[in-house]
């Protein structure tokens, strides 16, 4: 409560300098005061339009950590490297927000680029944000991998889930996952490489596969793989209308890829286009350096209409 009424303060000083500026640029005929009145304002907008859609972040775990997964879909090596521009991007942008990010899972590949990766997002209000990035990103662009220098698109699949708290109970039947054990590979401290340390379960019915290796012992890896897959599940049966978790069945990983929901064009033009709301822009370096605020706002906007 005190931090959203020091929100509202901030955006009320910003409104009240930038009046102020304006009266002195008026007064004076001075264009460096009517300049930094601009910039006032156009920085009281952008708090004004946060502040508003922390307004709008009030669902059961939008105050939540967010699981964030990243996978490439068709395209071959470059799908496996636009999902690591994917993974550099949310890394940026949870960093301008003061969010952690831990890596969970980090499976890379010879080649270039990575396989899968697994991230949990820590900050208040992470899983509000970034819930509306669930979905297929598609990347246009002259590939780097490509001799004949032809333009390539790729595909890469973000899925968002919310860490659930320790004391919400799923019900899992043990006789549904398989449990493999692996060396670690890629991102992680001294343990990486050294032991079977990292875990993999796949909750049979569904085909949901988790993967954690992130902390030093097997067990550790095993218990957070096992919050990831509760919140997977958790998530899907209230997605699916289900009231138990034995009541899911089908391959949802193939179910989840569908029609893109944003465009990343690098050539023959520069465009970020976000398919749902219509949301665009021409800068696509500074998305990919993590401003992806306007797409999240707009996003979350519709979703609050209803027309998401």
């Amino acid at each position: 409560m005190e931090s959203d009424l020091g929100e509202y303060d901030a955006c009320e000083g910003l409104l009240s300098d930038a009046k102020t500026l304006m009266e002195m640029a008026e007064e004076a005929e001075d264009e460096d005061a009517a300049k930094e009145a601009s910039d006032t304002f156009e920085a009281f907008n952008a708090k004004a339009d946060e502040v508003h859609i922390r307004a709008l972040l009030s669902d059961e775990y939008d105050q939540n950590n967010a699981l964030v997964n990243i996978h490439p879909g068709a395209g071959g090596v470059d799908a496996q490297d636009w999902a690591e521009m994917l993974l550099r991007m949310y890394t940026r942008w949870s960093e301008k927000k003061g969010y952690k990010v831990k890596i969970l899972d980090y499976q890379n590949d010879t080649e270039g680029g990575i396989k899968n990766v697994e991230v949990l997002v820590e900050g208040p209000l992470a899983y509000g944000y970034l819930k509306t990035e669930s979905g297929v990103h598609r990347l246009v662009r002259i590939s780097p991998f490509n001799a004949a220098g032809k333009r390539q698109t790729s595909f890469a699949l973000v899925d968002v889930m919310p860490e659930l708290p320790e004391d919400i109970q799923v019900d899992i039947d043990p006789g549904d996952l398989r449990i493999d054990t692996y060396r670690s590979s890629g991102a992680g401290g001294q343990h990486v490489n050294k032991t079977d340390s990292a875990v993999r379960i796949t909750h049979l019915p569904t085909n949901i596969v988790v993967s954690c290796q992130n902390e030093r012992s097997q067990h550790q890896n095993k218990e957070y793989a096992m919050r990831m897959l509760y919140a997977k599940l958790y998530a899907l049966a209230k997605q699916e209308h289900k009231d138990k978790i034995g009541e899911l069945h089908g391959d949802y990983g193939q179910i989840a890829w569908g029609s893109q929901i944003r465009s990343y064009v690098f050539q023959p033009y520069t465009m970020v286009k976000d398919h749902r709301t219509g949301c665009e822009t021409s800068n696509v370096n500074a998305v990919m350096d993590g401003a992806i605020d306007d797409f999240i706002y707009a996003s979350l906007n519709a979703l609050q209409k209803g027309e998401l």
